[in-house]
């Protein structure tokens, strides 16, 4: 109960305050809404001049407490990206060709196999004025859960999604191998998050005749699985997706009313 200041005895409040600095937690939040506040770091405790310690035995003490410093913190910081609706693919899936089809937004897209390496969110406007917004999530690769590829920081951003959007390439052979990758990754990395409202965008339905025959057998595998044919790079069947995303989301709402 004593210190080094020659014996005296330190004030509660002092020997309180010392014990939650030294046994501070680590610090973690998540600031999910609008006003939504967290205390990082503790201020310092005020000093505490001779006059405070003056006692029957003591009418005049020599000695002070200068107080005590706040806490410091390193904080690491991570934004996640808001958005109705997540786009979640391989590379080269289509993903930015897609978003840009159907929206305002425009990613770089090219002929060749590339990941976008930061989202995009575009905003979907619809006959009524409606609007919905759409991110572009960059490509995950097997491992991504373990952070291969960076899925770390890719995956993240998918967590704020009401309604998730699988874009898969169609036209690669057994196209639902894929759209199992995906879900396995999204659900290593957070369980049951691949579980959210989900739409199946089966793209490059234009790439000939293996395309056709792979939504045809995908159809009889999964009957009860959400898909829809598309050619983002023509705007093919664009609207029929669209659409199927914005009932999803007004499900959602009147479930939350």
């Amino acid at each position: 109960d004593r210190n080094d200041l020659k014996g005296v005895r330190l004030p509660a409040e002092f020997k309180a305050f010392r014990w939650a600095m030294a046994h501070a937690p680590p610090l973690s939040a998540d600031l999910t809404s609008h006003g939504q506040r967290v205390l990082v770091a503790r201020g310092g405790l005020g000093g505490m001049g001779n006059p405070h310690f003056i006692s029957t035995e003591d009418r005049q003490p020599h000695y002070a407490l200068r107080g005590l410093a706040g806490q410091t913190r390193v904080l690491d910081l991570e934004l996640k990206t808001i958005a109705d609706v997540g786009l979640v693919g391989m590379p080269n899936a289509g993903k930015s060709t897609f978003l840009r089809a159907v929206s305002n937004a425009h990613p770089k897209v090219a002929a060749y196999p590339f990941t976008t390496l930061n989202p995009y969110i575009g905003t979907i406007t619809y006959d009524d004025a409606a609007q919905i917004t759409m991110a572009d999530i960059p490509g995950l690769v097997p491992g991504a859960h373990r952070n291969v590829g960076l899925g770390h920081a890719f995956l993240r951003h998918v967590e704020r999604s009401r309604v998730l959007v699988f874009v898969v390439d169609v036209s690669r052979p057994e196209p639902w191998r894929d759209l199992q990758m995906l879900r396995d990754e999204l659900d290593l990395y957070r369980s049951g998050l691949s579980a959210r409202p989900s739409l199946v965008v089966c793209n490059k339905a234009d790439a000939g005749d293996i395309a056709r025959r792979n939504f045809e057998a995908w159809r009889l595998i999964a009957p009860d699985l959400n898909l829809v044919p598309v050619s983002a790079m023509l705007g093919k069947n664009i609207r029929k997706a669209t659409h199927a995303v914005r009932q999803m989301l007004d499900s959602i709402c009147v479930g939350r009313t």
